[in-house]
């Protein structure tokens, strides 16, 4: 039974160091091209270089950081390319999930979609953008799985983190806010009314929405940084 136990504590230890890192580098407490605090991390979860170096292979892997000779891991810079290229495909991602979803979601699962979007609008109404994120990401989530194809989940996973972190860098207008509300009002509707076709331009055109406040957003970044 103690064998038991301790096999899956590592795994864990390890999903912890990476949530860890992640959300570091999401919420600006890792800025592009810094350095992974190795040593601070070791000593903050109790253990070697090892299993932080295998963690940080896997986000090297997500496109979150560059593995450099000599100077260990640094946070990857996003470019406008990177993000055209990036939105580009998931907005197919979604697009193809808002039709399979039309056809395979639950009706009891299409209530819990109904549900978290009244939360989230009430989390736009407070002005509570963290809240709102976490809910909205909970949406397209929930589409997502409603597909029952786990090749689409598996890809959509793979690149959600690299568009979790380029939201993360744009500052949303009062303006786009308020757009982005009603786009997912349309996004609901069309779910309700199983409308795979008019879901997925729906799902792909709010990709695209989104995708320009990101590169404006870096296009300004770079605009500073060549000006200082």
């Amino acid at each position: 039974m103690t064998g038991t136990v301790a096999e899956p504590s590592g795994p864990i230890m390890r999903r912890s160091l990476h949530d860890e890192v992640v959300e570091r580098i999401l919420e600006g407490g890792l800025a592009p091209d810094s350095r992974v605090p190795e040593k601070l991390l070791c000593a903050q979860f109790s253990i070697s270089r090892t299993p932080l170096r295998e963690a940080l292979k896997v986000l090297a892997s997500e496109g979150l950081l560059d593995l450099l000779p000599n100077r260990g891991a640094v946070v990857a810079r996003l470019t406008v390319r990177d993000v055209e290229e990036m939105f580009e495909v998931m907005g197919a991602l979604e697009a193809l999930s808002g039709e399979l979803a039309c056809s395979r979601m639950a009706d009891d699962d299409i209530a819990e979609v109904r549900a978290l979007h009244y939360q989230m609008v009430l989390y736009y109404r407070r002005r509570n953008l963290p809240d709102y994120f976490r809910i909205n990401q909970q949406i397209h989530e929930k589409i997502m799985d409603a597909t029952d194809n786990a090749v689409l989940r598996m890809l959509y996973s793979n690149l959600a983190k690299r568009i979790r972190r380029a939201r993360y860098m744009a500052n949303m207008s009062d303006q786009r806010w308020a757009r982005a509300v009603e786009e997912h009002e349309d996004i609901l509707a069309l779910l309700e009314a199983r409308d795979g076709a008019g879901l997925g331009a729906a799902l792909r055109q709010h990709l695209r929405n989104k995708c320009d406040v990101v590169k404006a957003a870096i296009a300004g970044l770079e605009q500073q940084e060549r000006s200082s």
